[in-house]
């Protein structure tokens, strides 16, 4: 079929599947008929999460204000990070990396 030749006969027709070619309607990522969805996804985590990057001159409330809106909300970080920061929350140091919890 030429490129000019759909306009000849009045209609388009449908490209022609390959004989012994199942056609499918399968999205990518999706899983082939026979298996199931499980086998074939990463199980994800339930709450996701950023990554912030401790300055000079940051404080927990200060994190919290700028990615929660809220200063108070600083516990969030804390409590997510407490392995990170110690027993001290007013000792952070610039350059430790704090998991920002977004659930």
């Amino acid at each position: 079929m030429g490129l000019f030749d759909f306009l000849k006969k009045g209609k388009e027709e449908p490209a022609k599947q390959p004989t012994g070619t199942p056609r499918t309607n399968q999205m990518p990522g999706q899983p082939t008929q026979g298996t199931t969805a499980s086998t074939n996804q990463q199980h994800v985590n339930a709450t996701s999460t950023d990554t912030y990057t401790v300055q000079s001159g940051d404080s927990l409330s200060k994190i919290a204000q700028r990615q929660y809106g809220s200063a108070s909300s600083w516990t969030k970080i804390y409590n997510a990070n407490k392995t990170i920061i110690g027993d001290n929350p007013d000792l952070i140091k610039p350059g430790q990396k704090l998991t920002i919890p977004r659930d």
